[in-house]
């Protein structure tokens, strides 16, 4: 099954349309066996999530359950630092530790409304699995975590999370062991049980409506985002709001309802691993080309002949070899600002984090941290960086790596 449509989006020129299509990048390209459960999404989705009976409940969870809203901390050692106003988003104070549980709370309330009983995920850096695995307990379903054993490994302690919660998760040996292999392992299981089986996809990658759906379940953090600043500071729109992209679940949350005020610079910032030249590198917009992966059209890392180049980072979450078709666009338009720090760099960023502002960040959001660095600031400006996770899961790579 595909799409290939590129009538104007309705949600603005940024937004998707109804084909699944930001600009050029998106869509649905998917084995046939997969086509009911798809179709059946992007049929019934959007008038699902709208219904007040599940906008209740989401609501509701999202505040007694997840903890929302997360804190917009003015990071005043950081600020003086870097010449400007410097708010962290703080949504590693989430339930589970990360901006994640927003988009699973979501997507298990509509699984349960297209009476899927058995609910399957992929994780990288662990916090989707973790998320994951959270609200099948909540609500009594079988759960199934496909994870590379590399990312096993280094990231032990979300493991043995899954595992208390209730979770199976299945090691995946395939390949460079990492977030592409998960995924490509749960499609195949999810193949093989299409009747039955919901497939939480983690971040704004896959076929269409998986990127429009993640997205909305995470723009609550740039929702919250407008209100907190026009408390704090008597006006929504900052001038700049930084977010990390790997898939880019957490950069599309905190984007989503800035996309179109074009005053606010919208700053991404890729897991440039040991160099973008090095070989070893996640930087998907400097080094990838348009293809498919995992069921849309969006750049991705591949070879001439479009064989996957295997991505390199030191952060389990950003190593992937392809971006959401939102980032695509947002990167080939030129609305978005796309940067990348190394895993040095990170490294680096989080321990400075730690030593001015007492919060030890995940990996993940220490690479958009450290990219304060790259742009120069007014005094006046304000920032937001989204903290989209705790680095709890990552002390042992930073202490190795220290």
């Amino acid at each position: 099954m595909s799409t290939n449509k590129n009538e104007k989006a309705p949600l603005g020129v940024w937004g998707v349309n109804e084909y699944g299509y930001y600009g050029e990048f998106g869509g649905a390209f998917i084995p046939e066996m997969l086509y009911p459960n798809v179709k059946e999404l992007q049929d019934r989705y959007l008038s699902i999530i709208r219904e007040d009976d599940f906008k209740k409940e989401f609501e509701h969870l999202l505040k007694d359950y997840a903890g929302r809203p997360t804190p917009l901390f003015l990071a005043e050692r950081l600020s003086e630092k870097y010449g400007a106003n410097i708010y962290l988003k703080r949504e590693d104070l989430c339930h589970t530790g990360a901006h994640k549980i927003n988009n699973t709370i979501g997507q298990i309330l509509l699984a349960q409304r297209l009476r899927k009983k058995r609910i399957i995920a992929e994780t990288g850096a662990g916090q989707h699995g973790v998320a994951t695995a959270t609200v099948c307990a909540l609500k009594g379903l079988a759960c199934i975590v496909y994870m590379g054993e590399k990312d096993m490994e280094r990231q032990a302690p979300n493991v043995a999370r899954m595992k208390m919660l209730g979770a199976k998760v299945i090691p995946v040996i395939s390949g460079s062991k990492t977030l592409k292999d998960a995924t490509n392992e749960a499609i195949r299981d999810w193949i093989n049980h299409p009747a039955d089986t919901y497939y939480i996809i983690g971040s704004v990658v896959g076929p269409h409506p998986y990127p429009d759906m993640v997205a909305r379940f995470q723009s609550i953090i740039s929702e919250e985002i407008r209100k907190q600043l026009k408390e704090k500071t008597g006006k929504e729109l900052p001038d700049y709001v930084f977010a990390c992209v790997g898939g880019g679940s957490n950069a599309a949350g905190a984007f989503y309802h800035f996309l179109d005020e074009t005053s606010v610079k919208l700053v991404a910032v890729e897991a440039a691993g040991q160099g973008i030249e090095s070989g070893f590198s996640a930087a998907t917009t400097q080094l990838g080309t348009t293809g498919i992966l995992h069921g849309s059209k969006s750049l991705v890392m591949q070879t001439a002949d479009g064989q996957v180049v295997e991505p390199h980072s030191i952060s389990a979450g950003l190593d992937y070899p392809g971006i959401g078709p939102m980032h695509a666009h947002l990167y080939n338009s030129g609305r978005g600002i796309f940067l990348s720090a190394t895993d040095t760099e990170a490294v680096e960023a989080a321990k400075e984090l730690a030593s001015l502002e007492g919060i030890i960040p995940a990996l993940e959001p220490a690479h958009a941290l450290f990219a304060l660095r790259k742009l120069q600031f007014k005094k006046s400006d304000i920032v937001v960086v989204n903290l989209s996770g705790r680095g709890d899961k990552d002390l042992d790579t930073y202490m190795k790596f220290i």
